[in-house]
């Protein structure tokens, strides 16, 4: 455990270019105009900015050579992740990379070579993992799948699956002959009456509840065993990662909105940039993004070195969300009466912290877990 705290962070030169071409790309795609006209659209995002992406490989980023991917790690998704946080762009990239992490884990060779080539070629892919108890360890489903001569029969319902509208394939956990196993859905398995649309705080999302009861699939997409527990870990581990680099750039999005404000607004005469007060909560704000971000890459690093990351994924994930949760109540408060209203674009920033926040577990949860790791038991 002591080795894995002292790993060195790694940063290669493709990640710093991928990073410095995704921040120019989504700055250019995703100004504040082009998110709020997208909460209106049914898709929320535009699909021609996922197509720019598709051709730029990045939706196949971590899907291996073999199946028509780049063959990159998440340690790279985490470059394309951090700007879009920071530009609030709603592109299903991160839906589709944890897809993607499950099939590598858990998938046989054929779903492999099925899905993930289709995923390469511009497919979104999403998981449904959560159910109404909102129980945040993903082994515990309870939707039932059932084998009768070759094909699976699904029932239950699962809440929270985010663009499954758009999603061409879904990786569905439940519980099989009494243990946790995954199912891969594909659109056309669905019925239109099987999704809902739910109404979450962050109107950038689509969220929905998917209604599995007499939805088939042929035996083929099941995944089971020890392969569905290692396809599980791996989507949480995906999840803990890229949830993180997302609320990192949150943070360093929400920060800039608020100095370019206090360096326009004047009181008593003079901008209020120059106010002691402000200054301070800035510098605390900076030093939480600069923590969040430390704890992001020491936790890609372990996962692009191939070692044990559950200590550096669950540390990130409660410094990163606390972190933008501060930054965005901080940006309506120094936005005065306007930060309270629909206008201010720190109530967009605001509702993505509260929706990340609680995405995969509050950082209450994964300090419980962590002084699990870390600390000796009593007696």
């Amino acid at each position: 455990m002591q080795r894995e705290l002292d790993a060195t962070i790694t940063f290669s030169d493709e990640q710093g270019m991928l990073l410095d071409t995704a921040t120019e790309f989504f700055r250019a795609k995703s100004p504040s105009a082009a998110v709020r006209a997208q909460l209106e659209t049914p898709a929320g995002f535009e699909q021609a900015v996922w197509d720019e992406m598709v051709g730029l490989g990045w939706s196949g980023l971590a899907v291996p050579a073999e199946y028509g991917g780049s063959g990159l790690s998440l340690a790279e998704a985490v470059t394309i992740t951090e700007p879009i946080g920071r530009h609030l762009c709603a592109v299903p990239f991160l839906s589709t990379q944890l897809f993607v992490q499950g099939l590598l884990a858990g998938g046989s060779e054929a779903q492999k070579s099925d899905y993930l080539g289709r995923i390469a070629s511009g497919a979104i892919g999403t998981v449904a993992l959560l159910e109404a108890s909102g129980d945040w360890d993903l082994t515990r489903a309870s939707c039932d799948a059932v084998i009768t001569d070759g094909v699976v029969h699904l029932s239950g319902v699962k809440t929270l699956v985010t663009d499954a509208a758009t999603a061409e394939l879904l990786l569905i956990s439940v519980r099989c002959a009494g243990a946790p196993a995954l199912v891969v859905v594909e659109k056309a398995q669905l019925s239109a009456p099987s999704l809902r649309r739910e109404i979450v705080i962050d109107e950038t999302q689509r969220s929905y509840r998917v209604d599995l009861d007499g939805i088939t699939v042929p035996a083929a997409a099941l995944i089971s065993g020890a392969a569905a527990l290692g396809a599980l870990a791996a989507i949480r581990n995906g999840a803990l990662l890229l949830v993180s680099a997302a609320a990192a750039g949150g943070t360093a999005g929400v920060l800039n909105l608020m100095l370019e404000y206090l360096d326009t607004r004047k009181a008593f005469g003079r901008k209020i940039g120059s106010f002691q007060a402000l200054k301070h909560t800035c510098a605390d704000i900076l030093i939480g993004l600069e923590r969040a971000r430390s704890h992001v890459y020491h936790a890609a690093s372990l996962i692009a070195a191939g070692r044990n990351a559950e200590v550096a994924l669950r540390m990130a994930k409660a410094e990163a969300s606390d972190a933008f949760a501060f930054a965005a109540d901080r940006a309506i408060q120094f936005h005065g009466g306007f930060g309270f209203t629909y206008e201010c674009d720190a109530q967009l920033y605001l509702r993505r912290a509260l929706w990340l926040q609680y995405a995969f577990g509050d950082a209450a949860h994964h300090r419980k877990h962590l002084a699990d790791l870390l600390l000796p038991k009593a007696g």
